[in-house]
């Protein structure tokens, strides 16, 4: 069983990301992002290659067996925007 991560993003300016939550992005084998077209301007600016998926409010339901099987394999990042 691996670790879900909560990891803080950046509300600003993307060097305000701390270096802990960019390794957690670059070695988490899944992101579960609240907006995709956000987080992927930062995986972007860090090279971060990790698969992500949207997971919001209304499609929580559908996305959580995908990140609860990914879980099962390794660690999952949940990545919200501000």
């Amino acid at each position: 069983m691996g670790t879900l991560y909560l990891v803080a993003t950046p509300i600003g300016n993307l060097e305000d990301m701390n270096p802990r939550g960019v390794r957690i992005l670059h070695e988490a084998l899944l992101i579960a992002a609240e907006d995709t077209r956000h987080t992927k301007i930062l995986l972007d600016h860090f090279k971060i290659k990790t698969a992500y998926t949207s997971y919001f409010e209304h499609n929580k339901i559908n996305k959580l067996d995908l990140i609860l099987d990914t879980l099962s394999q390794g660690d999952v990042a949940l990545v919200s925007d501000a």
